[in-house]
């Protein structure tokens, strides 16, 4: 079986194939510093505790955009799983040409998800990856990396929010019922008139709507820009953790997939096999 890892700058996410069927996935915090004696336990207890025997694990895959962990986290793969692991980098065979200005600074990340969209739903085609950044990448009808834009993720857009302005709370993100907040009369009907709890609610709401519905518009204005720049035929893939509420709420995006990313990975490592 193959183990496949993307390394990033929030969450470790994990999957397991058994050939091209996705077994399980697993999320681990990236933000915490760890030896490479407790990524190992770690990857070893999150399998296990799945039913999955260490010693059908053979292959191992894993993209990074954190270099500081990748010493501790290539250990622990040698050290508990006695496999190299096959780190996505330029020098791999990827499918996709990569038409930017420096192809080595192109994240790891995009290039995964660029060549999971592209093998699987083929070329024009739009990634959208909301992830810590959100990324739009464009391949295009024969499979070149056109390039892109980066945005701050929502949840950094939010706490960007929360850290600039002292008097706003930190909120769920999710789609308010209106893109109007009107919390604060019905929070105070009825007798209960505790002003702070009803003005924290709407400001709740207030930044709930213009978070969510904020980064809808920017998803559909950039997008359309992009597609104005000579891709109008592009099919609009995205994936990422928050994407299914921006995605649910905009025809913009023609597939949501969440998995495009271990996809990915396990196509890569497929193009390359044998190269450790």
């Amino acid at each position: 079986m193959l183990l496949v890892i993307d390394v990033g700058n929030t969450n470790i996410t994990l999957g397991v194939f058994e050939k091209e069927k996705l077994e399980a996935t697993f999320r681990m915090t990236a933000k915490q510093p760890r030896t490479s004696d407790e990524y190992g336990i770690k990857l070893c207890t999150l399998l296990e505790h799945r039913g999955f025997d260490i010693e059908e694990i053979d292959a191992v895959i894993v993209s990074s955009v954190v270099p500081d962990i990748m010493h501790s986290l290539g250990s622990a793969i040698i050290k508990y799983f006695h496999i190299k692991p096959l780190i996505v980098s330029p020098n791999l065979e990827t499918g996709l040409q990569i038409n930017t200005e420096n192809p080595k600074d192109t994240g790891p990340d995009r290039i995964v998800d660029a060549v999971a969209a592209y093998e699987k739903y083929g070329g024009p085609v739009i990634v959208i990856d909301f992830g810590t950044a959100t990324t739009y990448d464009v391949v295009s009808e024969k499979g070149v990396f056109e390039g892109g834009v980066i945005s701050p993720g929502i949840r950094t857009s939010a706490r960007a929010l929360w850290g600039g302005a002292s008097m706003l709370p930190e909120i769920e993100i999710k789609k308010p019922e209106s893109i109007l907040a009107k919390e604060t009369v019905s929070s105070m009907q009825g007798g209960m008139l505790d002003f702070e709890a009803a003005l924290a609610q709407a400001q709740a709401s207030s930044m709930q709507g213009g978070l969510v519905f904020g980064y809808i518009g920017q998803t559909e204005y950039i997008v359309n820009k992009i597609k104005k720049a000579g891709f109008a035929d592009a099919k609009v893939v995205a994936t990422g953790g928050l994407g299914n509420i921006i995605v649910s709420e905009t025809d913009v995006v023609d597939i949501y997939d969440p998995e495009l990313t271990l996809e990915g990975l396990r196509i890569i490592y497929e193009k390359n096999k044998g190269l450790n």
